[in-house]
């Protein structure tokens, strides 16, 4: 690891896991949430409203950034952080997820050196390779910046899932090569940033298949990056199924470093995947969900845009110390979001990113005293996803 990045565990109960994550720009404890910031902003939030809902790392995503407004007028301007006005910890990923999940509207083709792909913004063509991908995130300037992987559908066969693993092997190998080539010589890569700050992530990948992640893994671990993710999840598989990979693979990871489960999800995951040692999680279902009306309680998800909230007084989650709750009821939100009032994603957004990240919080106060099964189960009891999805009171 560089002089400037550093994770360290400050307790363990069971599986679950309470650290600091130290980087440039400030440290993160963990277990943590990362707001998505897709285009160098997490929609409908200011900088401010991030700090007050108690954001401490901010995720931004590098094919968006790349094809507008482009990295290098990011690095001409200062580099990502002071380009959104950011000052705490920032995460890149390598744009692997995107070719994915756009796959279908960007006309991709795969190959081994490589992706090429038409932008989804006017068609214009574009190649992705894994020194492009790292050079990109240099130039952005990110304190973690993450290895170019191809994402594993699902579902597929175990001999599909072995090729495309092993083609994020390859560039896996490509990406730190070339992420230390920078590192040790910053001028040889013209408009990079000059900061040798940063630090990178290596991706497990491997479907649903033991075996697979089992060898993505060992392999990639033993390409000593500073930290490693699991990848390749909450792609359509069932709920118990990735449960199941997230435990097996968190066991393979070195227990010193961190470990960041990507694109997932729903607070009730999020909770198992930290008893099973995950440190670090991003997902837009807080946000996306805030923009359709749909609000993360302590008693699982409401839909703001019920007819049964246009008389209701009451906060969306009694008890709840954010700014929405404190001052809005459910029957103001609901007006504003069947009137498609911009302020309606702010006040949505605002609640669910403090819902997510209060729950990290207390997730760390519960492994800090050593209560985190009793914590889990409570969440558990009470958190339903469809069953109880309108409460009132306490």
């Amino acid at each position: 690891m560089n002089e400037t990045f550093s994770f360290h565990l400050t307790h363990t109960d069971g599986g679950a896991r309470k650290g600091k994550l130290s980087t440039a720009h400030g440290v993160v404890d963990t277990p943590a949430f990362m707001p998505v910031g897709t285009r160098g902003s997490v929609r409908a939030m200011t900088p401010r409203d991030l700090r007050d809902v108690g954001a401490q790392v901010v995720l931004a995503n590098t094919y968006h950034l790349f094809l507008r407004p482009g990295d290098e007028r990011i690095a001409r301007l200062g580099g990502l952080h002071k380009f959104m006005a950011w000052s705490g910890p920032l995460l890149t990923d390598s744009g692997g997820f995107q070719v994915f999940s756009l796959g279908k509207r960007l006309s991709v083709d795969i190959d081994d050196e490589g992706v090429s792909f038409r932008s989804h913004l006017d068609g214009s063509k574009h190649r992705l390779t894994p020194d492009d991908a790292i050079d990109i995130q240099v130039r952005l300037g990110a304190d973690i910046a993450m290895m170019f992987d191809e994402c594993t559908a699902f579902p597929v066969s175990s001999d599909e899932a072995r090729v495309s693993m092993e083609r994020t092997l390859r560039w896996a190998r490509r990406s730190r090569e070339r992420f230390l080539k920078w590192q040790a010589a910053p001028a040889s890569l013209p408009g990079m940033m000059t900061t040798p700050t940063q630090a990178q992530f290596g991706i497990i990948q491997g479907g649903v298949f033991p075996s697979l992640r089992e060898f993505s893994a060992r392999e990639t671990v033993a390409m000593d990056f500073d930290g490693y993710a699991i990848g390749g999840l909450s792609v359509g598989e069932p709920s118990g199924v990735m449960s199941s990979v997230v435990s097996r693979t968190a066991m393979l990871l070195p227990v010193k470093q961190p470990r960041y489960l990507m694109g997932v999800g729903m607070p009730d995951e999020l909770v198992d995947a930290v008893a099973s040692g995950v440190d670090l999680f991003d997902c837009v279902l807080p946000t996306r969900n805030a923009r359709n009306g749909q609000l993360f309680t302590r008693f699982g998800p409401i839909s703001i845009k019920a007819a049964v909230h246009a008389d209701d007084d009451a906060p969306p989650e009694p008890g709840c110390t954010c700014y929405t709750c404190q001052h809005f009821s459910r029957a103001y939100l609901r007006h504003l979001h069947l009137s498609n009032e911009i302020s309606a994603a702010t006040l949505n957004t605002i609640h669910n990113l403090h819902f997510y990240l209060d729950t990290m919080r207390r997730m760390r106060e519960a492994i800090a005293f050593g209560s985190f099964d009793k914590f889990r189960l409570a969440f558990q009891r009470t958190y339903a996803r469809r069953s109880r999805q309108e409460f009132q009171g306490d």
